[in-house]
């Protein structure tokens, strides 16, 4: 008798994709066959459908299944076994999972720094939506093209990875970054005018190391970077913010509290700014640089997130110089995290005294992540990996902002670009931040953007969350309870 291959498994009843939805074909099928697990239609020890009768079935490519049958298989719900297929784990070999809705676990009482952070790289509570977090999905970056370079700077390397290496970074990666740099309109020379840091991070620690002593004050912004504003207080200085707007600081505010605290620094994320999105208009440069001028102070240009804009902005390094302009940035967020590769662009004078510094930190950066982003930049692939992430990203917000609003948030002015959508939620956010964390899900509430960490209605919302549907109920809910006051006291 012969047997219709076309027809679905018994397994895999009616099953259909759906073509051009917001998620993917491989998000789809790896959702269906994980919820059928998670409800015992797909028992333990059973097969999955062939690839190629899953492919015949849904009308779908074998590329497609195997692509979804491997993640499966990495969230250890499934098993290949050679010659055989892929079979659903068996409950003695199922890992672990808590359902972080069913496993109370309260924040602490303070809502600060730390807890988040614990959050965003799961040392914290259980975590099951990260929608709050600082980082892209690793899936959203592109593995392969990093492995790529890894293997082919590995194949050239000879003993050039057994040493330490130059104490002002790998050179021909700060060769490329100042071609990059006065590309930008950054008049920038590799040895003059940069060094190379273990990421954005170290870059501003020893900014802060070499120029400010305790009792001094530090100009920030409000909303701005929370990890900074730590790393200040570490150092015993004093944190005075600064009101940032849709088109820059307050300048009016800027003005007076330079006069009356006189800073050191002012630190300012110019180029789509975390968390707002928005970027720092030419007549707003002009008056910050202005104003460091008036009141003789540093400024230090936080380009974290500049590679999100999708022209080159204003940037206060190009108008200034690099005079009083310290600029740093790094590839962290757009490219891979774990490489911690970042650059600081400054004065030779400054250059001139960092890298002593640095050496008595941590020594040297590495050169082989160093080598690898060269290779990257060289090659021209890191150019043309950003247009792909970037427009997934700009995707991405248009559709987070849609479904922000339907759950009754506003955004008092829309982000230009970037990777973050800030949101008022109209209640104390900390409050709905304790009510989602109860149900896995990590908001980044206003007050820790703020250096007083003042109550706020804000959050920050990183626009992956676009693409995780369980989220919008669960966030609806919460606020609909906040504001009936339903919540049990």
């Amino acid at each position: 008798m012969s047997v219709d291959r076309r027809r679905p498994s018994a397994l895999m009843p009616h099953w259909q994709p759906v073509r051009g939805g917001d998620r993917t074909l491989v998000a789809q099928l790896e959702d269906e066959i994980a919820g059928r697990i998670a409800d015992h239609v797909l028992r333990p020890g059973s097969r999955l459908p062939s690839v190629r009768r899953m492919a015949e079935a849904a009308g779908i490519s074998r590329f497609t299944v195997i692509e979804a049958y491997e993640r499966l298989v990495a969230r250890g719900l499934v098993e290949p076994r050679h010659g055989s297929g892929y079979f659903v784990r068996t409950r003695a070999e199922a890992p672990i999972i808590a359902d972080a809705a069913s496993v109370p676990c309260p924040p602490p009482s303070r809502l600060d720094v730390a807890w988040l952070l614990r959050g965003m790289f799961g040392d914290g509570s259980p975590v099951e939506i990260p929608a709050g977090a600082g980082l892209l999905p690793t899936g959203w970056l592109d593995a392969g093209l990093v492995n790529t370079a890894i293997r082919a700077v590995g194949r050239t390397a000879d003993d050039a990875f057994l040493g330490y290496g130059h104490p002002r970074g790998y050179p021909p990666l700060r060769a490329q970054l100042a071609s990059l740099l006065r590309s930008q309109g950054i008049g920038a020379h590799p040895d003059q005018h940069l060094m190379t840091t273990a990421g954005v991070t170290q870059g501003l620690d020893l900014i802060l190391r070499l120029l400010v002593q305790p009792g001094d004050t530090v100009l920030v912004e409000d909303p701005g970077w929370f990890l900074i504003f730590g790393r200040l207080a570490a150092y015993g200085t004093r944190i005075v913010g600064v009101p940032r707007g849709p088109e820059g600081p307050d300048m009016e505010a800027l003005d007076r509290l330079a006069a009356a605290y006189r800073p050191k620094l002012f630190l300012i994320n110019s180029a789509v700014h975390n968390p707002t999105g928005h970027t720092l208009t030419a007549s707003a440069a002009y008056d910050v640089l202005r104003l460091a001028e008036k009141h003789d102070f540093l400024v230090v240009e936080d380009d974290t997130y500049a590679d999100f804009h999708p022209d080159t902005p204003i940037r206060l390094a190009a108008l200034d110089r690099l005079r009083r302009v310290i600029l740093v940035g790094g590839y962290a967020k757009t490219l891979a995290a774990g490489l911690r590769v970042g650059m600081l662009a400054a004065s030779p004078d400054l250059i001139a005294r960092l890298p002593d510094l640095k050496l008595l930190v941590g020594l040297t950066t590495p050169n082989v992540g160093e080598s690898v982003v060269h290779h990257l930049l060289h090659e021209g692939h890191y150019k043309r990996h950003l247009a792909r992430v970037r427009l997934r990203v700009d995707e991405a917000r248009h559709r987070c902002i849609e479904a922000l609003t339907e759950c009754g948030l506003t955004l008092p002015h829309l982000p230009y670009a970037g990777m973050f959508v800030w949101a008022d939620c109209g209640r104390d956010s900390e409050g709905v931040t304790r009510r989602a964390a109860e149900h896995g899900v990590l908001l980044a509430p206003g007050s820790l953007f703020s250096p007083t960490q003042a109550p706020s209605t804000m959050l920050r919302f990183t626009v992956s969350i676009a693409d995780t549907p369980k989220l919008w109920p669960v966030l609806r809910t919460i606020l609909m309870r906040e504001t009936e006051g339903a919540w049990p006291v």
